[in-house]
């Protein structure tokens, strides 16, 4: 928004701006902040930044939690969601050393800055261009608990075929089962909050595709971008999420982008469409004699990301809940393979997306309960990788599969299948992150510290009983 300390301070005069606000990103994936009074303004503030503890954000230890964090101009907003005039912004994360500041090697988002100077040192491209796929569900009423003697959840949307009896503030027009893509009005209900939330993000500069009402009956949604380079498409994704959730929640409604909220309903994923620039021109357009006429390239960055996969899996889509929507039968990916217009397939080739410029591939088992900035560079380093190696995709057993991946099993084919759970998926990243390590992008502290998080989420959850198990076991 800024190009320099003058231009913030002009509008910050002429806009009567009463709060600066910083977004500070736990490696989690989600935000913090801190909040300063605009007579706090100085040039300092965004040369030297503030401290902060860096263990209470998932980064640090507390014996060396110390960090600073350097705000960004250009990435300020004004944010709609305070009753005061504020101004919010992201930045980066730096640790304090006997030599005074550095940036944080550990911090997300200076890991995909990292990610996208080694592909352009390497030589490969100078852009990596991504198109992520937002979807959420909008919910009319959550509650949850976890007691020692009571556990369970309860959520509830007005448009949901269950409220179909509902003798009261009952108008019809239920969505049903796993029926609600591209529904229109007036079974779409929350339509205009999405229009809404698009109208917001083209104001930041983020460029809506389209939006529309996606599978799942009780109000799931889809919003998603133009393709944009991988800086931009980081905070991008990570605006994207902020003002959906506030949005729905200042209209008295709930967001959430949990992979399974509603058992037996779609899941709400992150797929990612990805593609590499160079000199202004796609390196994936290849020969019609190849494979979707991709360049080899295209197919050795893609024989990288298959190769990987199951180690991804661990960052990409890094919580338990994750595995309870890659299962059969919701349009989620389940088998390790590539293919044209086929949803069960891990790796999507658009069969729409024929011109030189739009050839791409989209990977499907991601979802929003990992951190974006990690998301975007373990895919990416996992597609240099392949580059690098020229691991071709077919010889490699990945496929092409023309097949609905759902109507087989693992004695009709010798497709790998994903992990089953999270913690299938950490035991493949502990095997497995070499490609993440190189030129430094990721650390193996930090490896091992995800590793670590992760587990004791998975721990938790596995040590529970739930109310499942009451129905199906109290009487042994």
């Amino acid at each position: 928004m800024f190009k320099n300390y003058d231009d913030l301070v002009n509008y910050v005069k002429n806009n009567e701006v009463k709060m600066l606000d910083f977004k500070i990103p736990e490696l989690s994936g989600g935000w913090r902040h801190l909040t300063v009074p605009v007579q706090r303004l100085s040039k300092e503030l965004f040369e030297e930044g503030f401290g902060f503890d860096g263990s209470n954000y998932g980064y640090a230890n507390i014996e060396s939690s110390d960090m600073v964090f350097i705000p960004d101009y250009t990435t300020a907003f004004k944010d709609p969601f305070w009753e005061k005039t504020t101004l919010s912004f992201l930045g980066d994360i730096h640790e304090i050393t006997p030599e005074g500041k550095k940036p944080f090697i550990n911090d997300s988002r200076t890991i995909l800055k990292r990610a996208l100077d080694y592909m352009e040192d390497k030589d490969v491209a100078d852009q990596f261009i991504l198109g992520p796929e937002f979807e959420y569900y909008i919910l009319d009423h959550v509650s949850y608990w976890n007691e020692a003697n009571s556990s369970g959840y309860n959520v509830d949307s007005f448009q949901s075929a269950w409220n179909s009896d509902e003798l009261e503030e009952n108008l019809g027009y239920k969505v049903g089962h796993k029926d609600g893509y591209h529904r229109d009005a007036p079974h779409d209900l929350y339509r205009n909050l999405r229009s809404d939330i698009s109208l917001e993000l083209e104001k930041m500069g983020i460029n809506v595709k389209y939006h529309h009402h996606e599978v799942g009956g009780p109000g799931q949604h889809e919003i998603e971008t133009t393709r944009e380079e991988g800086r931009k498409m980081g905070d991008a994704s990570m605006l994207i999420k902020y003002f959906v959730k506030n949005m729905a929640y200042q209209r008295g409604t709930t967001a959430t982008f949990m992979p399974k909220p509603i058992f037996g309903e779609a899941g709400n994923g992150f797929h990612v469409h990805m593609q590499l620039f160079k000199d202004g021109k796609s390196i994936f357009n290849g020969p019609d004699s190849n494979y979707a006429g991709l360049s080899d390239k295209a197919l050795h960055f893609m024989g990288g990301v298959l190769k990987h996969t199951p180690a991804l899996m661990a960052i990409t889509a890094p919580s338990t809940n994750s595995y309870k929507r890659l299962v059969k039968g919701y349009e989620a990916p389940v088998a390790i393979c590539f293919a044209t217009s086929n949803r069960s397939a891990v790796v999507r080739i658009p069969g729409y997306a024929t011109a030189p410029q739009k050839k791409r591939f989209e990977f499907r088992p991601s979802d929003a309960s990992g951190n974006p900035y990690l998301t975007f560079a373990s895919l990416l380093m996992a597609g240099l990788d392949g580059i690098e190696n020229k691991i071709d995709p077919t010889e490699e057993g990945f496929g092409p599969i023309d097949k609905n991946v759902y109507e087989m099993d693992e004695k009709e084919t010798e497709l790998e299948f994903l992990p089953g759970s999270l913690e299938e998926a950490l035991n493949e990243l502990e095997k497995d992150h070499d490609f993440l390590m190189k030129g430094d992008i990721f650390t193996k502290e930090l490896i091992n510290s995800w590793i670590e998080t992760k587990r004791k989420e998975a721990e938790n959850v596995k040590t529970m009983p739930n109310p499942k198990e009451y129905e199906m076991y109290f009487d042994v």
